[in-house]
Parts: structure tokens; sequence; C-alpha cells
């Protein structure tokens, strides 16, 4: 038995976390402000950016998963100090540090993205993570640390809420049969990595020393449009066809004058409006982990928020 430290309790955190302790683990979970106790799990509070404290919570680990991210629009000024305070944790400890990264590094690319295409990003946004990468590359190549970082796609499947775009915005109202709104090109190609994938990928990676130094992309099934996923969606729901409305533009631009998410969302709209796909043969080559096979991901969806909605109404 091994002890894991994860940080966030999102839903990635949260997937990590109890996949973990399924697997025999002892595992901390470090946020902020902290949670009720959890078969399992010791959920530790404190601020993940104070390197002195969180190399306390770490110390005995043999894992660090760096789960968590700042608010979607005050990444440029937090994400610096927070990935400073994992790799100093790491440092400190010997741990692996295994980082949940994102595709915004790369920027808009014409074609599938793969693990080998520059970190090209000119958006404040991937700018911020492709440096987050960089440092902890950097740091793993100097031998000061050991690291990995796991890139996932758009989130899908259950425990994926509010952020996710075939998510909350989705699920409800394709099980009430009413139209559903998505961001951009609704015909447009998009690759959807399922949950319960990453934190499969997450963990494997955390154990096979020939995983680190570099990033992965996480197994993910062969790109879908949002229609296409609605359609299935809502046929596994037995609704039968829902209407698919892209958000115009101008509806989009002007929601963001009030919301600061949506304001964010038109450094990224690039990878909605036009195919955006990823390629995980790399991973898929190299470890045993395999994307969820579709129907499996849409069933386990639909059976989760339909338990949701009747216990939240």
């Amino acid at each position: 038995m091994n002890t894991h430290v994860v940080i966030g309790f999102g839903p990635a955190g949260a997937a990590t976390a109890r996949l973990l302790v399924e697997q025999g683990h002892e595992v901390k979970v470090v946020t902020t402000s902290g949670r009720g106790p959890e078969p399992g799990i010791e959920h530790i509070a404190l601020d993940a950016r104070d390197a002195g404290r969180l190399t306390g919570a770490v110390r005995g680990a043999v894992a660090i998963h760096g789960c968590a991210a700042p608010p979607y629009h005050r990444w440029a000024g937090e994400w610096p100090a927070l990935a400073s305070s994992l790799c100093t944790a790491a440092e400190a400890t010997g741990a692996v540090l295994v980082m949940l990264g994102n595709l915004y590094g790369y920027g808009p690319v014409d074609g599938p993205l793969t693990e080998d295409l520059p970190l090209a990003a000119t958006g404040t946004k991937g700018r911020v993570r492709a440096a987050v990468w960089e440092q902890v590359r950097d740091l793993h190549a100097q031998g000061r640390i050991r690291a990995v970082e796991v890139r996932a796609s758009d989130f899908f499947g259950p425990g994926v809420t509010d952020g996710g775009h075939l998510a909350a915005r989705v699920l409800p109202p394709l099980l009430r049969g009413r139209p559903v709104s998505t961001l951009g090109d609704p015909d447009a190609p998009h690759s959807w990595t399922y949950l319960p994938d990453v934190a499969r990928a997450l963990t494997e990676v955390a154990g096979d020393e020939r995983a680190w130094g570099r990033a992965w992309h996480v197994p993910t099934e062969p790109a879908l449009s949002v229609r296409e996923m609605v359609g299935r969606l809502a046929a596994q729901a037995g609704t039968g066809p829902v209407a698919v409305r892209g958000v115009p533009p101008l509806a989009l631009a002007l929601g963001g004058l009030f919301n600061p998410l949506l304001r964010e969302l038109k450094e990224i709209r690039y990878q909605f409006d036009r195919p955006f796909t990823v390629d995980s043969t790399a991973y898929e080559t190299a470890f045993a982990t395999r994307a969820t096979p579709l129907d499996q991901q849409v069933k386990a969806t639909v059976d989760w928020w339909r338990e949701r909605l009747a216990t939240t109404g």
C-alpha cells in the first residue's frame, strides 16, 4: 500500500482519489476549504500555493496528482504560484509529480493533436498552461524532480457538471426533451475525454517510470460532433431527437459582459468552430489503459444525470 496525494477535488481529482482508494492505496486530498470525512480519503484543508505546508502534507507519499486549477478567469495570476508550489513539494519529498493538463498549449492546429506538436498557443490561457508544463519538464530534465503530464480533451461523463460542454448545459434540458445550446459549430468533430479514463491514466503513469519526463494524451474515443453526441445521449435517454443550436457569437459576447466564464471562452472558441481532435495512439501503444467504449460512456453519463436530477430537482 502506498500513499498518494491528490491536489483538488473537482471532477478529475475526486475520480482519481476514489480510484486510488479502490486500488488499495492511502489517499490524502488537499483542497483550500477541506471536506467532510469519506471512506479511505483523508481530506486536508490548505492552500496548495503554500509550498511549505504542502510539502509537509506530501511527505511519505509516492506521488502528487496535480488536479487543481485556479478559477478560469484567474489562471494568469494564480497558476504560476500553484505550479511552483507543486514542484517544490515534489523536489523536497521525492514524490512523482503527475500533472493533469489540457490541450490549450498547442493553440490552433490543422489536423489531429499529437504530443510531439510544439506548444505554440498565443492566447493567455494557452501560454499559461504551456509555461506550467515547460517549468515542470525542465526540472525533470535537470534531475530535480520526477514528473509527467497527462493531457485530456473536454471532460465528459459522471461527475462532470458546470465546467463540461456536454454536462450541465446539455444533459438537464436533453433529459426533458428540450433543445440544447452549444459553443461554436455543432457539426464540427470534437474529441471528448471520458472522466473515468482520465483517472485511470493519472494513476497508471504515476507508477510507471517509462511515462515520466514527457506528456501523454489520455486514451480518447474517436471524435464526434456535439450534434452526434447529443443524438447518442438522447437515444440512450429515450427522449427522441433533440434540437441542437449553436450559440451566436454576438450572444456569447454580450453574455461575457456579465459572466467572467463566458468572457474567457472567447480565447478557446477555435476549439469548437472547427475540427478539434486528439490522437492518443502514443499512450495506447505504451500502456494498458484504453478508452472506455462510447456506448458505456453514454449509458453511465445518462444514468448519473438522471439520478442527480432526481435527487436535486
